[in-house]
């Protein structure tokens, strides 16, 4: 059976909401490297590989919400789906004090071979899905490390990231933050979008609402953790999306 570079949970269902996922897993295809990056499995099990928790939090929360999801199937060090392939970090090799063994001399052939075998299907799948209506709205379930290397700790619970098209960021962040319990960022821990990731090809290019949602990760570590915060959202984002569709 050939690789199969994303798997879409809840095909077929039919609402505004599309969920992505672009670093669900840290699995490394069997023809990158023969199945390794030649990291220490402790290393595979870290932020540097995939977004802990964020596959399971995207589940549920597509479950809830009864929408579908689309969730990569390959680490983000094979080469990263929230990077266009022309940003020098589509193919990391030094992530977080972290040398990547197999990455550190890839050249632009081996990057162009993952390219077309795992980032490529990826977006045309997401695009596939998101095309399906014409009011798709779009969140990107992301998580985060409570702290990088040699960084200060990172105070937020969750962060909601955006740029530009603050439709649905605007009422979702006023939401959160009558929250009494939460921290909560905005554009933290990380400022907007870049040119050619995720948001911006399939969302702010096409006109598409959206919002990237980025969870700290040791919250939803465990299935528990992920199933308690999808139930928290959940009615924070239709109450949102209802805010969204009064005002535009």
């Amino acid at each position: 059976m050939s690789f199969q570079p994303f798997h879409i949970h809840g095909a077929g269902r039919n609402t505004r909401w599309l969920l992505t996922c672009d670093h669900a897993t840290n699995t490394v295809p069997p023809d990158v490297g023969g199945g390794t990056l030649g990291l220490d499995p402790t290393d595979m099990e870290r932020h540097i590989a995939y977004d802990v928790g964020a596959a399971g939090v995207t589940r549920a929360l597509a479950d809830l919400l009864g929408a579908p999801a689309i969730l990569s199937n390959f680490s983000r060090l094979v080469i990263d789906p929230n990077r266009g392939l022309d940003d020098p970090t589509v193919v990391m090799k030094l992530y977080d004090g972290t040398i990547i063994p197999t990455n550190r001399h890839v050249d632009r052939a081996e990057i162009a071979r993952r390219a077309a075998a795992c980032h490529q299907p990826y977006h045309d799948a997401l695009e596939r899905m998101a095309s399906a209506r014409d009011d798709t709205v779009i969140l990107a379930i992301h998580s985060f490390t409570p702290r990088l290397m040699r960084r200060h700790p990172r105070p937020w619970h969750i962060g909601i990231l955006h740029e530009g098209d603050n439709r649905l960021s605007d009422p979702l962040l006023d939401l959160l933050r009558a929250e009494p319990d939460l921290c909560v960022g905005d554009n933290e821990p990380y400022a907007g979008h870049l040119p050619g990731d995720s948001i911006d090809v399939h969302a702010l290019q096409k006109g598409r609402p959206n919002a990237l949602v980025e969870l700290r990760n040791d919250l939803i570590r465990t299935p528990e953790g992920q199933a308690k915060w999808a139930a928290r959202l959940a009615p924070i984002l239709g109450r949102a999306l209802e805010r969204m569709e009064k005002t535009t």
